[in-house]
């Protein structure tokens, strides 16, 4: 599904935003099935394998926490939990997508039993964990946000070289994202660049920038959500509440059916009925004996069609003589005229 170019794949970001809770991670879970997101994604952090206690915060959010080091051990869990984590993803009927952070984690994920891997903008340069991805055959989502063209022509060309299957999200890694820095139009750009499913990655906290994404030919769509924008976490502020995610994926789904169907302007078969009604014959607009010379001032134009000669063909009256007396509001045929 993640790289035959779907018409639309919408993955439900929880991220951190179960503050290391096992039973906030799970009411997230139950809350984005009802969404109808095709997805829930988390990220996978083991603090020893990725992280030291020199990696600074990237929003300094944190109250409990003393460094970043510490609030990566706080977010963790164990293995044998992400195993069940996966497994009521499955019963709830939403594919599991997980991003890993440590070549450890993969190995976790590998366990667990991910059928794709989604790599975060940070990680698109990082080689050691693409080698170690592309080791499992399995498909990648990139997640474009820090790297340039020259550094995403690095990556293509490394996973093309290991035969990996890919797609590409555009991304800006800003938190939330304002309108200036969409990048909409990388769309596009990375679809005529790399010739491969295009989608988008979203932190603006605003509905209206996947629906401009969809209707621009992303075909994946990922967002961050929360219960309230108010609570604790790093991407509170960046993400959609639920609600909004439920009218979101309704919306785009609108939009992904509309391109999957476009319209023949040639045809009209389907208004015929409609424009026998609204299109309109030609009529007289007052008293008018024979031999009169019809001018422009004399005509109206009523409803319905084929009661008259068409309102569109008026020219062709102006200047013809009525061979009989013609009351007004008449509708104006062929036999009226000499």
């Amino acid at each position: 599904m993640y790289l035959k170019e779907p018409i639309l794949y919408i993955i439900a970001e929880i991220g951190q935003a179960h503050d290391g809770s096992l039973g906030i991670l799970y009411s997230y879970i139950d809350a984005v099935a009802q969404t109808g997101a095709d997805a829930v994604k988390f990220q996978m952090h083991i603090a020893e394998a990725e992280s030291s206690e020199f990696e600074p915060f990237r929003v300094q959010f944190s109250l409990e926490d003393k460094t970043r080091f510490d609030y990566w051990k706080r977010m963790g869990f164990s293995l044998e939990q992400w195993k069940e984590i996966k497994k009521y993803c499955d019963k709830v009927g939403l594919d599991f997508i997980c991003s890993p952070f440590s070549n450890m984690a993969v190995d976790w994920l590998e366990e667990v039993g991910v059928s794709c891997y989604k790599i975060g903008s940070g990680e698109v340069n990082n080689f050691l964990i693409l080698e170690k991805i592309a080791k499992t055959g399995k498909p990648v989502i990139i997640s474009s946000g820090m790297s340039s063209y020259t550094e995403l022509d690095a990556t293509v060309a490394f996973l093309k070289e290991k035969n990996v299957a890919f797609s590409i999200l555009q991304c800006m890694t800003a938190y939330p994202t304002e309108p200036e820095q969409y990048g909409l139009n990388v769309i596009s750009e990375l679809k005529k660049r790399y010739e491969v499913p295009v989608g988008f990655s979203d932190h603006s906290a605003k509905k209206e920038t996947c629906i401009a994404a969809t209707a621009l030919g992303a075909s994946i769509l990922e967002f961050h959500v929360v219960f309230d924008r108010g609570l604790f976490g790093p991407d509170s502020k960046a993400s959609l509440t639920i609600n909004e995610t439920k009218e979101l994926v309704q919306a785009i789904k609108n939009i992904a059916k509309s391109l999957a169907h476009p319209v023949d302007k040639n045809n009209v078969d389907s208004v015929a009925g409609l424009k026998q009604i609204f299109e309109k014959s030609l009529a007289i607009n007052k008293d008018l004996p024979k031999n009169h010379i019809l001018k422009f001032e004399d005509l109206e134009a009523k409803k319905p069609k084929g009661y008259g000669i068409l309102a569109s063909n008026y020219k062709d009256v102006i200047g013809k003589v009525l061979n009989s007396d013609m009351k007004q509001w008449d509708f104006l045929n062929e036999e009226d005229l000499k």
